[in-house]
């Protein structure tokens, strides 16, 4: 744990003290400055303050910055499927049925175990430098970043929607067209592990549109514009089509009409939710440089689709 004393210049007067402070402290993103203030971490005289109070151009912020708490996290040897690789940044082709990051039932066999097996200076940024996540049964493409600067840079990317994150998504019902869900999300008050559509919930914004229709399913292409949890699964239940293979939010299985032993089988097998990070877009740490990379889709997702396709003929 360490202190800091910050002062506010005059020429920050009249600005909010989140944003002076991030932008004295270049290290943190202005999430982790809110958070340090919101915690009691930074005062003023001894005071807490909010976050969007206004600065008188003279304060003296006191921050304590306390340790990330790195022993409880430990390298496992985990095969990672890496996409591209540079000094500042790792994108992973994450696998379903692995969890992102340690938490209750999961405190080990995670993605954080298998990157800081990979590379131990991961050790040194918080939450081994993972800055996004994806739900344990949702496969695709992710960001990881290697070192303070990057991370700052990208938490910033997705704080402001300029990262580009594109799903394939698998889905009952036979859907027309696409279009944006726009709808808030919070915790649902009667299922503590679901989230649902509130009004009291987070901003949240979901644009689909449709690859491919067959009988009684959609093959989907979902685009975040927010990131929050659950989100194009909430979103597309809440519009009346469910993801194949996500009991949570779509409830048992489905067989269409007059439906054989083979479609019957493959969507019986299909344990998973059927969602896949395909796409990601953002802007390069270091260049500043627009990269996007692809990944196909899972076998698991093309075997499904190709047993939808052998139904509709």
């Amino acid at each position: 744990m360490k202190s800091l004393n910050i002062i506010i210049p005059e020429r920050m007067k009249g600005d909010r003290l989140d944003v002076s402070l991030a932008s004295m402290m270049p290290n943190y993103s202005r999430s982790k400055i809110s958070s340090l203030i919101k915690s009691g971490d930074a005062l003023i005289h001894g005071q807490k303050f909010k976050p969007k109070d206004k600065s008188n151009g003279d304060e003296v912020i006191c921050l304590t910055i306390k340790e990330i708490q790195r022993n409880q996290w430990v390298g496992e040897r985990i095969p990672l499927d890496i996409v591209f690789e540079d000094e500042d940044v790792i994108v992973i082709n994450k696998p379903f049925g692995l969890v992102t990051h340690p938490g209750a039932g999961n405190w080990n066999g995670t993605l954080a175990n298998a990157l800081l097996h990979y590379n131990s200076d991961l050790s040194m940024l918080d939450r081994a430098g993972i800055v996004h996540r994806l739900d344990k049964n949702t496969s695709g493409l992710m960001v990881v970043a290697k070192n303070l600067k990057s991370q700052k840079y990208l938490a910033e990317q997705l704080q402001t929607h300029s990262v580009e994150r594109e799903y394939s998504a698998i889905v009952y019902g036979h859907m027309i067209s696409g279009g944006t869900v726009n709808e808030p999300i919070g915790r649902d008050p009667k299922e503590r592990v679901k989230q649902s559509v509130r009004a009291n919930g987070k901003s949240a914004i979901t644009h689909y549109r449709v690859i491919d229709r067959f009988v009684n399913h959609t093959h989907v292409k979902a685009i975040l514009e927010t990131g929050r949890t659950h989100q194009i699964r909430v979103h597309l239940s809440h519009i009346g089509y469910p993801l194949v293979g996500d009991p949570l939010y779509g409830g048992r299985v489905r067989f269409p009409k007059k439906a054989g032993n083979e479609i019957k089988k493959a969507l019986r097998a299909f344990q998973r939710q059927a969602l896949h990070s395909k796409k990601l877009t953002l802007k390069h740490p270091t260049t500043g440089i627009s990269m996007t990379w692809r990944i196909e889709l899972p076998e698991d997702m093309m075997g499904l689709i190709d047993a939808l396709n052998s139904f509709d003929s």
